[in-house]
């Protein structure tokens, strides 16, 4: 990251089946010529969607440092940059699968792990017969020179989680997902709102189409700090730069110098619990 500038890349395209190997190392090191010091992939990207059917197979899921995970790391390493991408993972100590996110950094090591707190379960989106909800908090992740938050989807539409990791120093949150077109606006909604009041870059890559009977379509968007849309791409590589001018601009101006009520909110969240 240079001059407190970080360029990174959306990158609108799933990866699975034969070629798909090669197919990502195509697109990062495009990402990469591009200037891109970070690629962020789309919701459980060398996966078909297999949450459109209800059937849990153990070919879907693989343990920690699995297939999935090494193709990752080696394709981060191979061309050079940061990938945010991720994979159904069987936790051994836990005796769960989750949807967790996967962070490398540009030598294909693992400097960031995330897993999927709000689980869906509906027709298209059968996630619940797939993963369990994740119980670790995340934390900001500083590996690329802005400290980061992982989020998954639906994680978003229940922003407590986002502004706790704007508060705890984040300045980019990423929050890969795959959700139907029709319901796109929503999401930009919620995505500018957490940018607003979290005071962060907030990056959201979808699935680029239809699967398994899973009308998932619509764009992958990126928003900064003031809510404004940075970008809107269904291209298969968007290069954005961010600056960390603008997240310092964000927390200067209202809303972003609002205090933050840590205690406050946590008694009323504890509250809330006790019901």
């Amino acid at each position: 990251m240079a001059a407190g500038v970080l360029k990174v890349a959306i990158v609108h395209e799933v990866f699975h089946g034969p070629g798909s190997a090669e197919a990502l190392g195509r697109r990062l090191r495009e990402a990469r010529e591009a200037g891109a010091e970070l690629a962020l992939l789309p919701e459980l990207p060398l996966d078909p969607w297999v949450p459109a059917s209800r059937e849990a197979r153990d070919q879907d899921a693989e343990p920690p440092g699995g297939e999935r995970h090494r193709l990752m790391a080696e394709a981060a390493r191979e061309a050079g940059i940061g990938v945010h991408g991720g994979a159904i993972v069987r936790d051994p100590a836990a005796g769960k699968r989750f949807n967790r996110g996967l962070l490398f950094d540009r030598q294909g090591e693992l400097v960031g792990t995330y897993d999927k707190m709000h689980v869906p379960c509906e027709a298209g989106f059968w996630e619940a017969d797939h993963y369990e909800p994740g119980e670790t908090l995340p934390r900001p992740i500083d590996a690329f020179g802005m400290p980061l938050g992982m989020q998954i989807c639906s994680d978003v539409q229940r922003p407590a989680l986002p502004n706790v990791l704007g508060a705890m120093g984040a300045e980019l949150i990423l929050a890969p997902r795959a959700t139907p077109a029709t319901s796109y606006e929503r999401w930009k909604t919620i995505l500018r709102a957490i940018a607003v009041t979290s005071a962060t870059y907030v990056i959201s890559v979808n699935r680029p189409g239809p699967e398994g009977g899973a009308p998932i379509g619509g764009a992958s968007v990126a928003v900064a700090p003031d809510g404004t849309v940075h970008s809107e791409a269904t291209d298969p590589v968007t290069t954005l730069t961010l600056e960390r001018a603008v997240v310092e601009q964000a927390r200067r101006d209202y809303p972003g110098y609002l205090a933050v009520r840590a205690d406050l909110y946590a008694r009323a969240w504890a509250e809330v619990s006790r019901r």
